[in-house]
């Protein structure tokens, strides 16, 4: 094998070995409470396909930022968002992703 090819075959195996690492992680424990939810007001869809993603609170570098709800596409009919939240654990708060349903 040529060095070319023995370089990309370990930057390959590298990758791989990050990205089981990264999903292995705990996720990230936050010692100071989420506030409460905005209400966020919102009109109808800009499209019949699309569904209101809320907004969320995002801790950042020591503080708690806010990150604006917005429209976004099903990615399949009959797709249901389910939103993130913020849930006790291990003397603290961690954050559960949102995600998509599909029933």
């Amino acid at each position: 094998m040529r060095k070319a090819e023995i370089s990309i075959i370990f930057l390959f195996l590298l990758m791989g070995a990050m990205t089981i690492f990264l999903w292995g992680c705990a996720p990230t424990v936050v010692e100071v409470r989420p506030p409460e939810p905005r209400i966020e007001v919102y009109g109808p869809p800009p499209h019949p396909d699309m569904v209101w993603i809320p907004g969320y609170w995002r801790y950042r570098r020591g503080e708690w930022i806010w990150v604006p709800g917005h429209w976004e596409r099903r990615p399949r009919p009959h797709a249901v968002w389910v939103p993130g939240r913020w849930e006790p654990a291990r003397g603290g708060w961690v954050w559960v992703p949102g995600h998509w349903e599909y029933r």
